[in-house]
């Protein structure tokens, strides 16, 4: 059984995105979409019990917890390598610790979502997670790479995840410029909302943003620093937490 048919999701109708709908924009999606048949790994992963609906102001679509000691990989660039503060204050380590999950920091400074694009598969056959936490494109925007590029890259990597039959999350991240962030005006890149509205994926909005533009939470103008990262583990588990995939 694939990871996917361990979390069964619970869906209302008319459907309600789990994220502000971006109606300036064509919607942007992988191609082609995930497989009708997702990787299957035998009895790896227990089947999951059906959650509870999430209320009305939540998400339209509830997931079952995910139990401790399951593999989650933290896939991304400096920011979840945890550049700008000491070992063990990375973002990653501190959800493994608030989680009881196994979280496998795959960050790497000056990743771009291109570069991060062929490395993924090697990750997923290697650790077999049952949840993927992206965090990328700060990089390819500081490189001025137009963000429908971006927005590619990121929609065929939700899509390598979900047919390997593992679960993505996509953490926002600002259109990151040092003007914006030495002003602290952060704001989304709106490719984000589009891809999680566009593929069904939990997003986790605003909190990146949020972090960089205050100064008591950045190491630099692109990078959180411990306290920084203490605030982004939190925001995330507490996303999770909405979506019923975090019970603690």
């Amino acid at each position: 059984m694939s990871v996917l048919q361990s979390f069964p999701r619970i869906s209302s109708s008319p459907r309600v995105s789990s994220s502000p709908r971006v109606s300036s924009s064509p919607r942007i999606s992988s191609s082609p979409r995930v497989s009708s048949s997702p990787r299957r790994r035998g009895s790896r992963f227990p089947t999951l019990l059906l959650a509870l609906l999430l209320a009305a102001c939540s998400d339209p679509v509830g997931y079952t917890p995910l139990p401790p000691g399951s593999t989650v990989l933290a896939f991304g660039d400096s920011v979840t390598y945890g550049t700008g503060a000491g070992r063990g204050e990375d973002y990653p380590t501190r959800l493994a610790a608030r989680s009881d999950w196994n979280v496998i920091n795959a960050g790497i400074p000056g990743d771009t979502a291109r570069g991060a694009r062929q490395r993924l598969g090697g990750l997923l056959r290697q650790y077999e997670p049952a949840l993927v936490i992206i965090e990328l494109g700060g990089n390819d925007f500081l490189r001025k790479r137009p963000e429908r590029d971006v927005a590619e890259d990121l929609a065929a990597m939700i899509a390598e995840v979900e047919a390997f039959g593992a679960l993505p999350i996509l953490v926002a991240v600002p259109r990151l410029s040092l003007l914006r962030a030495s002003t602290g005006t952060l704001k989304d890149s709106e490719i984000y909302a589009q891809l999680a509205e566009g593929n069904s994926v939990v997003l986790v909005p605003d909190l990146f943003s949020e972090i960089l533009s205050e100064d008591e939470l950045k190491a630099d103008e692109i990078h959180p620093n411990a306290a920084g990262y203490q605030v982004l583990a939190d925001g995330i588990a507490d996303r999770l937490r909405e979506t019923g995939l975090l019970n603690r």
